[in-house]
C-alpha cells in the first residue's frame, strides 16, 4: 500500500510521501526516486545530482539515486537512506518537498585546485563550509581529496585547510590550562597507547579530552577498540560533562560534531586508501583545536612498513605539524618512535582491548612494549604541567600505573561512557582460528606492518570485533621451523579463507640472522 502524505509541506513543490530505505550509505545522504515519478520528469533531475529534501522546517541535502523497482519506492514516494532519514527527523509517510539543490559556491575553487593552482584562505574556507553542509557530491569530494593528494599542499595551504576545518562545527572550551591530548599518525597495528595514556594523565588530574577516529585503513582505531568495553558515540553535551567530571574520555569524534568536514573527507579517503601528509595534518590539528586542546603530544612512528619510512621524511612531517600547530595557537611536541613492528600482542579490537586492560592490571602477560611506550608518552604529557620538571614525568606515570590508580580511572571512564561486558582473561574472540608457522629456523629480522594489518582486516577486523591477529613472535626473537608466529581469528569461514590465502602469499615475517636487523635511531 502506498504511503499517504500526512502534513503540509514547506513550499508549493509537488509533495511526496517519505519512505525509510534501510540501506547504510556510510555517512552519505542518499535519496531514491522512481524513474516514472512525475516530479523526477518535471524537474529534470539527474542520477547522482544533489537534491534538497524539506519537511517540518528541516532540510537535508542528498545524492539522488533513480530506481525502477517499486518495492524500493513507488511514484508517489521519496526514499531516504538510514542516515538521511535520521537527520530529517520526521516519521515515515510524512509529506516532503523536493527540489534541485543549489550548486556549491566553492566549485570554481575546486576546479582551480584540480588544475593544480594554489588556493587562498578564503577558498579553503568556502570549500570546507560546503563540504560540512554536505553540498558536495561523492564525485566532487573525491576530486578534492585526489587533487590535494597529487598536487601536494604547501604548508600555508595546510594551515588554511586546518583552520577552516576547525572553525566549522562545534568547539569545546574548557576554561582551564593546560588541556592536553596525544595522537599517533597511525600505520602501526596494535598501537593502543592512547587507551593507557589517557587514564594515567587523567588520574594525575590533567584534563585530557581524547576524541579518536575509527579505523580508516587499519584493523582497529582507538574508538573501535574502546567500543569493545564502552559506548564511544557520545553527544556533544554528554562528552563535555563527562570530561569535566572524570578529567578524560576515550570517545569517537564523529558524534560530537567537532570538525565535521573531516569526517566527511575520511569517508572518501577510506575506500581510496589515501592519507596524504597535508590532509593528515589538517585532520589531526583541526580536531584537537576543536576539542579545546592547548597542548598536543604527537607520535610519528618510523619503519620500513610504517606510514613514514625514513627519518628525513619524519623530520619533514614534524616541521609541518609544528608550523601548522603554532599558527593555530596549539603547543605541540612531536616524538619520532620505532615503527618497525606492531606494538602489543593483539591486532584487532578485542585483542587490543585485552592488551590494554592487562597493562592497566599489571598482568604478568601484559605486553611490555605497549607498557613502556605508553609510560614514555604519558610522562612527556605530564611534563606539559609547568609544575613537573623535565625528566620526572616517566616516574610519575609509572607510579600511577603500578599503584592501580590508572586502572581505577579507566573503570570510571568506562562506566561513565556506558560500560559493556568484557573480561580480558576470557576475551570474546572470533570462533575460527588458524596458526601461521615459521617456514625455517632463524631470527625474526623483519615484520611487515602493512601485511599484518591486511591479514587482520581480511579476517574481519574491525567490523568483527573478535577477529584479528595475535602475535606470538617479535623482532629479534629466535624461532624454529614450524613454530607458531601468530594466530589468526575470523568470525566467518569466508573471511578465514581470505586471511589464510593472504598468509600463504606471504607470512609478513622475515627470518634471517641477528646481524640482519637494521638499527633505527629514534627518540624511543
Amino acid at each position: 500500500m502506498k504511503n499517504k502524505t500526512s502534513a503540509p509541506v514547506d513550499d508549493q513543490s509537488m509533495p511526496l510521501g517519505l519512505k525509510r530505505v534501510a540501506i547504510d550509505t556510510y555517512r552519505e545522504n542518499v535519496a531514491y526516486l522512481h524513474r516514472e515519478c512525475e516530479l523526477y520528469r518535471a524537474e529534470g533531475f539527474q542520477a547522482l545530482a544533489k537534491i534538497e529534501v524539506r519537511a517540518n522546517g528541516k532540510r537535508v541535502l542528498a545524492s539522488l539515486n533513480v530506481v525502477d523497482d517499486t518495492s524500493i519506492v513507488d511514484c508517489q514516494q521519496l526514499g531516504l537512506s538510514e542516515e538521511a532519514f535520521a537527520k530529517l527527523g520526521v516519521a515515515e509517510g510524512h509529506a516532503v518537498s523536493v527540489s534541485q539543490a543549489e550548486p556549491p559556491s566553492s566549485i570554481p575553487a575546486l576546479h582551480r585546485k584540480i588544475a593544480g593552482e594554489r588556493l587562498s584562505r578564503e577558498d579553503f574556507a568556502a570549500i570546507v563550509r560546503d563540504i560540512s553542509e554536505l553540498r558536495y557530491s561523492k564525485i566532487e569530494l573525491t576530486a578534492f581529496v585526489v587533487a590535494c593528494n597529487q598536487g601536494e599542499l604547501d604548508r600555508e595551504e595546510v594551515f588554511y585547510l586546518s583552520d577552516a576545518m576547525s572553525r566549522v562545527g562545534r568547539k569545546l572550551d574548557w576554561h582551564e590550562h593546560p588541556v592536553v591530548d596525544k595522537h599517533c599518525i597511525g600505520g602501526i597495528p596494535g598501537n593502543r597507547t592512547s587507551m593507557l595514556v589517557v587514564p594515567i594523565v587523567a588520574a594525575h588530574g590533567m584534563l585530557c579530552p581524547k576524541t579518536s577516529s575509527r579505523a580508516i585503513t587499519s584493523p582497529a582505531g582507538t574508538a573501535d577498540t574502546m567500543e569493545v568495553m564502552a559506548n564511544v558515540e557520545l553527544p556533544f553535551d554528554e562528552l563535555n560533562q563527562l570530561v569535566r567530571r572524570h578529567r578524560g574520555c576515550l570517545a569517537w569524534g564523529g558524534t560530537s560534531e567537532l570538525s565535521p568536514a573531516d569526517d566527511v573527507l575520511i569517508a572518501v579517503e577510506r575506500p581510496l586508501n589515501i592519507d596524504s601528509p597535508g590532509q593528515m595534518v589538517a585532520s589531526i590539528i583541526s580536531k584537537k583545536v576543536a576539542a579545546g586542546s592547548t597542548h598536543l603530544l604527537l607520535d610519528i612512528p618510523v619503519g620500513p612498513h610504517a606510514k613514514v619510512r625514513t627519518m628525513p621524511e619524519a623530520r619533514r612531517l614534524r616541521k609541518l605539524f609544528e608550523f601548522v600547530a603554532t599558527r593555530m595557537g596549539l603547543v605541540i611536541e612531536v616524538v619520532i618512535t620505532d615503527g618497525r613492528q606492531p606494538i602489543g600482542q593483539g591486532i584487532g579490537p578485542v585483542l587490543e582491548a585485552r592488551d590494554v586492560m592487562r597493562v592497566l592490571q599489571n598482568h604478568p602477560d601484559a605486553p611490555n612494549d605497549l607498557r613502556q611506550k605508553s609510560l614514555r608518552l604519558a610522562g612527556r604529557m605530564l611534563e606539559f604541567n609547568p609544575d613537573i620538571r623535565g625528566g620526572d614525568g616517566f616516574g610519575i606515570a609509572r607510579d600511577i600505573l603500578d599503584s592501580g590508580r590508572a586502572l581505577e580511572k579507566m573503570h570510571d571512564i568506562i562506566q561513565a561512557q556506558g560500560a559493556r561486558p568484557f573480561d580480558p582473561d576470557n576475551p570474546p574472540l572470533a570462533p575460527l582460528m588458524f596458526e601461521v608457522t615459521a617456514p625455517e629456523s632463524g631470527v625474526v629480522t623483519g615484520i611487515d606492518n602493512l601485511r599484518m594489518a591486511r591479514i587482520a582486516r581480511l579476517a574481519g577486523a574491525p567490523k568483527a570485533q573478535g577477529a584479528g591477529v595475535d602475535m606470538l613472535a617479535r623482532l629479534g626473537d629466535r624461532v624454529e621451523r614450524g613454530q607458531p608466529l601468530y594466530r589468526v581469528y575470523a568470525a566467518y569461514r569466508t573471511e578465514q579463507t581470505f586471511a589464510l590465502q593472504a598468509t600463504e602469499r606471504g607470512t609478513g615475517f622475515t627470518i634471517g640472522q641477528a646481524d640482519d636487523i637494521k638499527p633505527l635511531n629514534v627518540e624511543f
